[in-house]
């Protein structure tokens, strides 16, 4: 058989696919890309078992074909080329040639039957979200998933529909990030656990194109545009979140953002390499912000301007996870919301955005005697 494709649609179609071709593997098959050619139309599809992404284009031809092509070869091959016409000719046997005015190029493939299925996920009910919104979403919290594979709920996204409209939650144990959008909402609650590995390459394809979501109990399914990505789920149940968010707050700190997170990167360079601690001495009206590395023999100390009313505490954070959690607020004026030197602060911006919600908790650490 044979058809022609444009060497740059071929390459941009190639660039969104090639994200789930595994680098590594113990499956070679798992190294290439499938087309599938049916009545016209071209499907091109990659998976590395956990998720998978396929997209098609039209193509003129009057046959039908399914082949297995080494992926980054094939990947490369295309985007070296300058804008050209490329014509793929398969006449059995194991070739596949390309040809293009200045060039023949033959590339072994392979039959099919070998290629994992992709799962299809039911389309019977569907969730539309603005991608800039998805991205949003994804942005300010994926950073909190926790890397320890013991507790495998928690290395993943919480997407949890409710009455209060879609919230994305994550935590490591240390930090736990909460943001809600409430122009999607659900009579119905149902949670459902996006790997790290799906939420990564989603968050890279996401652009001002709406997104189709469609969940299944095992799997979820992720159309922009034409482009598909569809992922397993995480099969666990999500630790209970809103038991460990405190309700008694009462202390509450104004601080600028940039200032404070000014400070916070020149303290991770005196805070100590082991416990990375940084302490905040919060008074009236007053921030002090400290660290010390007793084992080079350097510390530092800073005052911030702020606005305090509650009592003087002295508090103990980590000095990276404090450096996230303010690099993923998109706000400039936040409140950080303090019981005592023990319990979990609650960081949020002063002033929520509309039908947004976004909290941040964050667990102390004991301050060095």
């Amino acid at each position: 058989m044979e058809f022609k494709v444009n060497s740059k649609s071929l390459e941009k179609l190639l660039s969104k696919i090639i994200p789930a071709v595994p680098v590594r593997t113990p499956m070679p098959i798992l190294e290439n890309f499938l087309f599938d050619i049916k009545d016209g139309l071209m499907t091109v599809s990659a998976t590395d078992l956990e998720i998978a992404l396929r997209l098609s284009t039209n193509v003129p031809s009057d046959e039908n074909l399914k082949m297995v092509i080494p992926a980054r070869l094939l990947y490369d091959i295309i985007r070296s080329l300058q804008e050209t016409q490329i014509t793929f000719n398969a006449n059995g046997g194991s070739k596949l040639k390309l040809t293009t005015d200045n060039g023949i190029y033959n590339i072994g493939y392979t039959a099919s039957e070998d290629f994992p299925e992709i799962p299809s996920v039911p389309k019977d009910k569907e969730i539309v979200i603005n991608g800039l919104d998805l991205k949003k979403a994804i942005d300010q919290t994926s950073f909190a998933m926790s890397k320890e594979d013991m507790r495998p709920a928690m290395t993943g996204t919480l997407l949890e529909f409710s009455q209060e409209g879609l919230k994305f939650v994550t935590t490591d144990g240390h930090r736990l990030v909460k943001f809600v959008n409430k122009n999607i909402k659900s009579d119905r609650n149902e949670q459902y656990i996006i790997p790290e590995r799906a939420i990564s390459v989603l968050s890279k394809l996401l652009d001002e194109v709406d997104v189709k979501i469609y969940l299944s109990k095992s799997h979820a399914s992720f159309f922009i545009g034409e482009l598909e990505l569809v992922t397993r789920l995480i099969g666990e149940k999500y630790p209970a979140y809103n038991s460990v968010i405190p309700l008694e707050n009462e202390n509450k700190l104004f601080v600028n953002r940039t200032s404070l997170n000014s400070t916070i990167k020149r303290m991770m360079l005196f805070s100590s390499s082991s416990s990375k601690q940084v302490k905040l001495s919060i008074g009236h009206n007053k921030l002090q912000i400290s660290a010390e590395d007793i084992d080079h023999g350097s510390d530092a100390v800073e005052n911030i301007d702020c606005r305090y009313d509650g009592e003087s505490i002295d508090i103990g954070f980590n000095t990276a996870y404090v450096n996230d959690i303010l690099t993923h607020v998109d706000e400039d004026e936040i409140i950080f919301k303090l019981h005592s030197s023990t319990k979990a602060c609650i960081i949020e911006p002063e002033k929520a955005r509309e039908n947004e919600e976004l909290m941040l908790l964050l667990m102390p650490v004991r301050l060095n005697s």
